[in-house]
C-alpha cells in the first residue's frame, strides 16, 4: 500500500490520501478544474498505478465542516 500512496502523491491535484476501512482501502481527495481533467487524472494516472484494481469517483457538490476543538494539529497521523 505504501507504494500506491507514494505514487498517488506524485499526481498533481491530489490533496489527501487516507487509508480507510470498509469497501475501499484508500480514499483520495483531489482537485480538478473540470470533469475532463478529472477523467484524465483517474484514467491516465491513477488507473495506471501498479496495485490499483479499481476506482470509484465521487464529485463533491457542497461541503460543510465544523471545528473540532479537541483535535490538535499534531493528531493528523
Amino acid at each position: 500500500r505504501d507504494h500506491i500512496i507514494e505514487e498517488l502523491f506524485k499526481i498533481e491535484g491530489v490533496r489527501e490520501v487516507a487509508e480507510v476501512t470498509g469497501r475501499f482501502d484508500i480514499l483520495v481527495t483531489m482537485y480538478a478544474k473540470s470533469l475532463d481533467q478529472m477523467h484524465k487524472m483517474v484514467s491516465e494516472k491513477i488507473g495506471r498505478i501498479e496495485g490499483i484494481q479499481s476506482s470509484e469517483s465521487f464529485i463533491e457538490m457542497k461541503s460543510r465542516s465544523k471545528a473540532m476543538p479537541y483535535k490538535s494539529s499534531k493528531d493528523s497521523d
